[in-house]
């Protein structure tokens, strides 16, 4: 094994970076820290390490004093007593290098159990250089907590951000000139659609793209759920998540998806539901979004929403929401809002809001979503929702998004704002980080 690392790690330094467009998220280089990078698979994870990469070449850091390796490369089978292997290759390898000057890459690492004790001895004996993704958040902040507390600093990655997906397809993120917003109005409109996995960015053949997207949901579901959390009761798991995906944009109840799965003859704890709900969560497949409330234990305890990672793996799981704009908008905007570092709630009083957001200021912004504001009977419950929220929430101007429709609206002491997400999106602040 240490003979074929060797040629892994030489096979590295002589060959070429795989090509990579530039994301929002630059992580630090010398941050003198352990840096994580989670997020769902095939977000771009591998991207943000080779763009660190790049700048560190940039910045005449010899290749040979980088260090990258796959833990998901089928030629190893790494074990946590075999982890040791990888540095007594590079060092016999390089034997003249000093070693803290060094830069080690761990891509999803949290494949191999055991990994952090391998992390803290590298970096409390090693390098202080050292730079690792996960898939699994659950189990990457259990293991971080144990072992490297206060020697790591995480960063979390997503499916491509709408500014993102308009840079992938060579727009610049400007409404103007005029003639820009018919495109971007276009671009987004796929955006609703097609989600920001980036390999879907590119791919232009519809039954191409929900194929890839149906089998990156299919290794979620297996390696990271089934394998990795050691779940026997793929039945109901599958049924869960068919209704978690069904049921976006509503309160979750897991008592109900519990009596459904007895009504159909499942012998199932409704505590195992929770743990589907947490292992989900942790693997990125969907977040949940709390309901705002003016204390941390009524947060906590109070109903929860769920949101799907990304729009296109929703269309390519389910095919219910391809005629829906209003719910794939709500997840669009709800994922794009996590993408901006938002601290994001739904009200919810005698009407409801979909969204209220934080930033790492406090201020707080009422948003609702509603595709089309065309009825009058919708109209009068967007405003309503988002009247009573602007209202308790003692804020004197509330938003509504749409596809399309753009208008200013004074209604009950409130300026109501209307406009098209796209827009939004574009002008629309992101918090100090």
């Amino acid at each position: 094994m240490k003979e074929k690392l060797k040629e892994i790690i030489k096979d590295f330094h002589k060959g070429d970076l795989p090509k990579t467009k530039k994301r929002d998220l630059e992580i630090p280089l010398k941050s003198q820290k352990i840096i994580t990078v989670s997020g769902v698979r095939r977000s771009g994870k591998t991207f943000i390490l080779f763009e660190t990469i790049k700048r560190l070449l940039k910045a005449k850091i010899p290749k040979e004093n980088i260090l990258y390796v796959n833990f998901e490369d089928e030629r190893f089978d790494f074990k946590k007593e075999t982890l040791d292997l990888i540095l007594q290759a590079y060092r016999e390898l390089y034997p003249d290098k000093e070693l803290s000057g060094c830069y080690f890459f761990f891509d999803e690492i949290q494949n191999v159990d055991g990994w952090e004790k391998f992390a803290r001895r590298l970096y409390d004996t090693v390098t202080k250089n050292i730079f690792i993704t996960g898939s699994n958040s659950k189990l990457l902040s259990k293991e971080i907590a144990t072992s490297i507390r206060g020697r790591t600093v995480t960063y979390e990655v997503y499916p491509l951000s709408f500014k993102e997906f308009l840079n992938f397809n060579g727009m610049e993120a400007d409404l103007y000139p005029s003639k820009n917003k018919a495109k971007i109005a276009n671009l987004f409109e796929q955006f609703l659609f097609k989600g920001g996995f980036i390999e879907i960015a590119d791919a232009k053949d519809k039954t191409l793209q929900v194929k890839i997207l149906q089998d990156y949901f299919d290794t979620m579901l297996y390696r990271d759920l089934i394998e990795r959390f050691n779940i026997t009761n793929i039945p109901a798991l599958k049924y869960f998540i068919k209704r978690v995906f069904e049921n976006i944009t509503n309160p979750l109840s897991v008592h109900k998806i519990f009596n459904e799965l007895k009504t159909q003859g499942y012998k199932i704890g409704k505590n195992l539901l929770y743990e589907f709900m947490e292992a989900s969560s942790a693997i990125y497949l969907f977040i949940l979004e709390k309901k705002y409330a003016q204390s941390v234990l009524k947060e906590e305890l109070g109903e929860k929403k769920a949101y799907v990672i990304d729009n296109g793996l929703l269309n390519a799981v389910t095919f219910k929401f391809s005629a829906d704009y209003g719910k794939l908008l709500e997840n669009l905007m709800f994922l794009e809002f996590q993408k901006m570092r938002y601290k994001t709630f739904f009200y919810k009083g005698k009407k409801e809001c979909d969204f209220v957001l934080y930033d790492e200021r406090g201020e707080k912004t009422a948003i609702q979503v509603c595709a089309d504001l065309s009825d009058a009977d919708t109209r009068n419950r967007e405003m309503e929702g988002l009247a009573e929220a602007c209202k308790n929430l003692k804020i004197n101007t509330g938003h509504i998004l749409t596809l399309s429709q753009e208008e200013t609206i004074a209604y009950e002491g409130l300026t109501v704002k209307v406009e098209p997400a796209f827009k939004f999106l574009l002008s629309f602040g992101t918090p100090d980080r």
